[in-house]
C-alpha cells in the first residue's frame, strides 16, 4: 500500500471520528430542541462506533491509528517507521481540523449557536468545565485511560489474537473509557481530537490544549514500553 494512501486514510478516519463524536457532543449530546440530547451514554457509543466504522473502512489500509498517541506508541515499539510516523500525525492532525472545521460550519447555522468558551466538544478542565475537575485529576486521567487503550490495541493486534475482533475490541473500550472520563475531561486520550475543536473554539480550550497532548502521548508510550510483560507480539 502506497504511503499517500496510507495517509489519506488516516485523515479521512481521523475527520470522521472528530465530525461523529464532537458533533454528537456539541450538536446532539445537549441539545434541548427536538429530540432528547444523547446524553454521557450517547456520545460515549459514538466515539465508540466511529472507531469501529473507521476501523473496518480503513484498518486493512492504514491500521486505522486515527490518534498520533497510538501511531507514537507503535513507532516506539517498532511497528510504524519514523517516517511514516511524521506521515500519520501530520494526516491526523490536518483530518481533525477539516473535521472540527465542517462542524462548526455545520453548528454556527443552529437558532441561538453561541461559541462557548469549550465549543465543538473541546477538551478541558477546571471551574466551568463539566465536572470542575483539577488539573491533576484531568492529566492522571488521560494518561492512564491512553494507557489501557494502547494495551488493549497491542493485545487485540498481537499475533496470537483474532483480527477480525479487534476493530470492535477498540471500539468498545473507547466507548468504556468515554462512560468514566468525559466528567473529568471530555476525554481525548488523542491528541489530534483534541487539536481540531480548539483552534476554533480558542481561548482557554486552546490553552489546555497541551496537557491533551502531553498525556496521551506519554500515556501510549508507557503502554510500548510494558506492553511485552503481558502480549506476545
Amino acid at each position: 500500500m502506497s504511503r499517500i494512501k496510507k495517509y489519506t486514510a488516516e485523515g479521512l478516519g481521523t475527520f470522521a471520528l472528530v465530525l461523529f463524536g464532537c458533533g454528537a457532543a456539541s450538536i446532539a449530546g445537549v441539545s434541548t430542541v427536538g429530540p432528547a440530547g444523547l446524553g454521557l451514554l450517547g456520545i460515549s457509543l459514538a466515539f465508540g462506533l466511529a472507531v469501529v466504522a473507521m476501523a473496518y473502512t480503513i484498518g486493512p489500509i492504514s491500521g486505522c491509528h486515527i490518534n498520533p498517541a497510538i501511531s507514537v506508541a507503535m513507532c516506539v515499539a517498532g511497528k510504524l517507521s519514523v517516517k511514516d510516523l511524521a506521515g500519520y500525525v501530520i494526516a491526523q492532525c490536518l483530518g481533525a481540523i477539516v473535521g472540527a472545521g465542517i462542524l462548526y460550519l455545520i453548528a454556527t447555522g443552529g437558532a441561538g449557536f453561541e461559541m462557548g468558551p469549550w465549543a465543538l466538544g473541546s477538551n478541558g478542565w477546571g471551574e466551568g468545565y463539566l465536572g470542575a475537575y483539577t488539573m491533576k485529576s484531568a492529566f492522571i486521567a488521560e494518561l492512564v485511560f491512553t494507557f489501557l487503550f494502547l494495551m488493549v490495541i497491542f493485545g487485540t493486534t498481537a499475533k496470537n489474537a483474532s483480527p477480525q475482533m479487534a476493530g470492535l475490541a477498540i471500539g468498545v473500550s473507547l466507548a468504556l473509557i468515554h462512560f468514566v472520563v468525559i466528567p473529568i475531561t471530555g476525554t481525548s486520550v488523542n491528541p489530534a481530537r483534541s487539536l481540531g475543536p480548539a483552534i476554533f473554539a480558542g481561548g482557554i480550550a486552546l490553552q489546555q490544549l497541551w496537557l491533551f497532548i502531553v498525556a496521551p502521548l506519554a500515556g501510549g508510550i508507557l503502554a510500548a514500553l510494558v506492553r511485552k510483560i503481558f502480549i506476545d507480539d
